[in-house]
Formats: structure tokens, sequence, C-alpha cells
């Protein structure tokens, strides 16, 4: 691998940036804002940086964003899902954690079948308070984790028979056994096991070659893992909070990293002006897919 290139991409800086996914259609990063109650769409430039963005603010918290296949786009948001369709009208759509305020939903991701996956944490981060929940094709909304501390980045592998998933709170990546038919998952067993001060395994994406690449939220990096758990690379990033990351781009080969500054005071906002914003890294060499859509009922547009 070459000496990547990192670049802080995105114009503006978000409070907590989250979720970045790649929509190979419409050759869009997504995006959103999870403090800023935000979601942002951007189309590249002939030079790979921002150029059309769009953004859409939303009354409550949001965790991921993931579009559909028949137009619009779904959300992980407050309490449970919702759909915004393209001229901007929300929708509620299943509503697994309604009337529990202190809770929210978090990061998520469509498998390949098109079912869209996203968990909870608690706004205190009281451990075990957080779900993992599946949004089926038909719209129902079913439990699949519970006990969880920080749900957080969840992907699959190429072939489809694993799945990956963070818990900030227990500063683990696991992987599970995946029925990409069924949806079902056995056979948990710790992939990673990040314990250093400080830092908590965040958002993840795996490439085409199987590799996962994490987030280390308070390390100031994006840690690429083998399938069998070994650290395969470390990209260092100018900034300690790195959120999420997804590979994107006309090749497919640009890492877009998301990143945060919730919480960070005067002292280090100076040290890390760029707190916040999306960052590109380039000359990675591997390839990552685009994002799966979600494939399930939506209300009807107007």
């Amino acid at each position: 691998m070459t000496t990547p290139q990192v670049t802080a991409w995105s114009l503006e800086p978000g409070l907590l940036s989250e979720g970045p996914v790649w929509h190979e259609e419409r050759q869009e990063l997504l995006w959103v804002d999870i403090l800023g109650r935000r979601f942002h769409r951007a189309t590249l430039t002939a030079g790979g940086g921002p150029d059309h963005v769009r953004t859409m603010a939303l009354d409550r918290h949001v965790g991921a964003v993931a579009p559909v296949a028949g137009g619009g786009y779904v959300l992980a948001a407050g309490q449970g899902f919702i759909f915004v369709d393209e001229g901007g009208s929300v929708r509620e759509l299943a509503q697994p954690e309604a009337g529990h305020v202190n809770v929210r939903m978090n990061d998520g991701a469509c498998d390949l079948q098109g079912r869209f996956w996203a968990g909870t944490m608690a706004y205190d981060e009281s451990p075990g308070a957080g779900t993992l929940y599946r949004l089926e094709l038909d719209g129902r909304c079913r439990t699949v984790l519970s006990g969880l501390t920080i749900s957080n980045g969840i992907g699959w592998s190429p072939d489809g028979g694993t799945m990956y998933l963070s818990d900030s709170g227990t500063g683990l990546v696991e992987a599970f056994d995946f029925d990409d038919v069924t949806g079902a998952i056995g056979g948990r067993r710790t992939l990673v096991h990040i314990d250093q001060p400080g830092m908590a395994p965040d958002g993840l994406t795996v490439d085409e070659q199987g590799d996962v690449w994490v987030a280390i939220y308070g390390g100031w990096a994006v840690n690429c893992y083998g399938p069998e758990g070994s650290l395969r690379a470390t990209v260092h990033i100018p900034v300690a909070q790195a959120t999420s990351c997804a590979f994107g781009g006309r090749d497919g080969r640009t890492l877009f990293v998301t990143t945060g500054r919730e919480r960070l005071e005067q002292a280090a906002l100076q040290r890390q002006p760029d707190a916040g914003r999306v960052f590109s890294v380039t000359g990675l060499g591997p390839r990552g897919p685009g994002c799966a859509p979600y494939r399930g009922r939506v209300p009807l547009q107007h």
C-alpha cells in the first residue's frame, strides 16, 4: 500500500457526522449528522471533491440513512425508522422504541437482500440498553439482538456468509454466521477487542477482498482487519473522533471517513479544526462496493 492521501473533504463540519454510504446508482455520497439532526447527499466533482450538496433538516436525531430502491431514503432516527421521499416529505415507519425518549437509533445498513438493520443506544450509554433491529421487506420490525450497549457499525462479508457488528460500549467488533436468505445470525464470536482507554470501535465497512475497516473513535485512525481479526493496516486521521467509513467515488477506491466534534473543548478544536468534517482517503488500493438499497415496503409517494 502506498502512503495514503488524507484530505478534509466536506466543506462544513457536523457535530457528529456519521454513517457514510456510497449510492452507486446516483453517484452520491450520503451521510448524517446525528446531533445536528441532518442528512446530506453530495455528488462529486471530476476531481473527487464535493460538488452539489443537498442537506435535509429533521426533527430528531438521525443515526443512519440508506437509499430506497424505488426512490427516497429510509433513516434510523429518533426512536425508530422513517421514510423521506424525493420531495422531502417525512413518513413514519416502524417505531420499536416509541415512548423511550432515553434511547435513540444509532448506526445501520442494508444487507444484500435489502433489509435495513439498525441498532440503538441509551443517551447516557447505559450498559446493555442497546438493541439491534431489522426492518423487514414487508415493513415490519424484528428484534435481532438485545443487551448491546452502543450498537454501531454493521457490515457483511463479500460472500454474504458473515455479519460484523461493533459495540462501542464494550469495545468489541463481533462476527456472526449469517444466512443471507433468512437474515438469521449465529456463531457469535469476537473479531477485535479495542481496550485502550478513550478508544472505541465505531462504524465499519467491508471491502471487496473481505477486509474490515473500522473507525476508531478517540483513536485518530481507521484500522483495517483481516476477516480473522489480524490488524492489516492503520490509516491516521488528523482528528480524534473517527466515527465511520465507506468506500466510494467513481472507481470505488476512495475511503470516506466521517468524524465528530462532540464534547471537544476549545483547546482541542484548535488542535483539530477539521473535526466533524468528512475526510477522503485515496491511495489505499482496495475497492469497496456501493451500499445496498432498502428494498422493502414504504409509503406511496404523492
